[in-house]
């Protein structure tokens, strides 16, 4: 078995590449408010949420690690780690999230992805007609059943090996995980990965879909108030409120507020770094001595509205306005 410590020396050599300079991993002017409190539009690594199966962490000797491609394909193929390392590799800002993320929840991050696109891997093996699937399989036996036409679409689903400039972590999947904007991840984020079967939803089940979760898991248009927390107390005045907002592969167009279900007020909104990341948002309202309900939500670029529906996290995803009450003492 591979140590720690030399697994991390191997990480670091491995991964002392020239970064490649793409514009689409720079951050647009403003678009960190810097409001006190709010989570860092960038989430570091060590607080990056994490969801598995995994009873204990995966430690893989990436010189033994081997990633194949199987099933519905013209052509098998076997990418080995310093194959995948030679490959043009570049980095990406993207947003993902848990599926069991309650509505105001913190299992969301925005990280930056270094990686190689999943499609042109795919492109390679050459995917017959009427597949319609990818099953992706980690090394513990976890599967995620992602729709192929997402993985070939164009968007930045990469198959990641770096993540905010590191390395990636042993408990965020090194040597190789999937990103894949726009699902939650368990259709989709596949840490320690080790084989892409390309089948059809018919013949091939993942692992959470018999456990009563939708086959498919688009991420839903939501929003979320960071600051000031709920319960917080505050002076007469003008309060400051801030959050995130997201629509992973649409991009957000407006975040409102309103105040004792009043009407809704637009939020200032910073630029977003890509359509699939968060966006942050900023908004002071005079408030009165009292308690007060404050509520958000978010329409995306398409002009579709986040849902008032409040809906629990199975077997999709959480539906709502986040809501927070603040007191406003005299």
């Amino acid at each position: 078995a591979v140590s720690y410590t030399h697994l991390d020396v191997y990480k670091r050599q491995a991964l002392r590449l020239p970064k490649p300079l793409l514009p689409a991993a720079a951050i647009p002017p403003g678009a960190e408010i810097g409001l006190a409190g709010m989570q860092p539009l960038v989430t570091p690594s060590p607080e990056f949420y994490r969801i598995d199966t995994a009873l204990s962490v995966p430690v893989i000797d990436p010189r033994e690690w081997r990633l194949k491609v199987t099933g519905l394909v013209d052509r098998e193929i076997e990418l080995d780690f310093d194959a995948l390392l030679a490959k043009p590799l570049r980095e990406r800002h993207v947003t993902i999230a848990c599926v069991s993320n309650e509505v105001g929840g913190d299992l969301i991050g925005n990280a930056l992805w270094l990686g190689w696109p999943v499609r042109e891997l795919l492109a390679m093996a050459g995917p017959k007609p009427g597949a319609d699937m990818v099953l992706a399989r980690s090394t513990d036996g976890w599967t995620a059943g992602t729709p192929l036409e997402v993985l070939t679409d164009g968007r930045d689903a990469l198959l990641a090996v770096g993540m905010n400039g590191e390395p990636l972590p042993l408990e965020h999947g090194f040597p190789v995980r999937m990103i894949v904007p726009g699902l939650y991840g368990y259709v989709s984020a596949t840490k320690w990965l080790t084989e892409l079967k390309v089948t059809t939803f018919a013949d091939d089940v993942a692992y959470w879909t018999p456990r009563g979760w939708s086959a498919r898991g688009p991420i839903k248009i939501s929003s979320r108030i960071d600051v000031p927390r709920d319960g917080r107390s505050a002076p007469p005045g003008r309060v400051v409120f801030g959050g995130v907002a997201w629509a992973q592969h649409t991009g957000i167009g407006k975040v409102e507020l309103r105040v004792d279900r009043g009407s809704w007020q637009q939020a200032d909104l910073a630029p977003g770094i890509s359509v699939d990341t968060w966006y942050q948002w900023q908004l002071g309202v005079d408030l009165q001595p009292g308690q007060h309900e404050v509520q958000v939500r978010a329409t995306d670029l398409h002009g579709a509205a986040q849902t008032e529906e409040h809906r629990s996290v199975a077997p999709d995803g959480a539906t709502g306005f986040h809501t927070i009450r603040v007191d406003v003492n005299p």
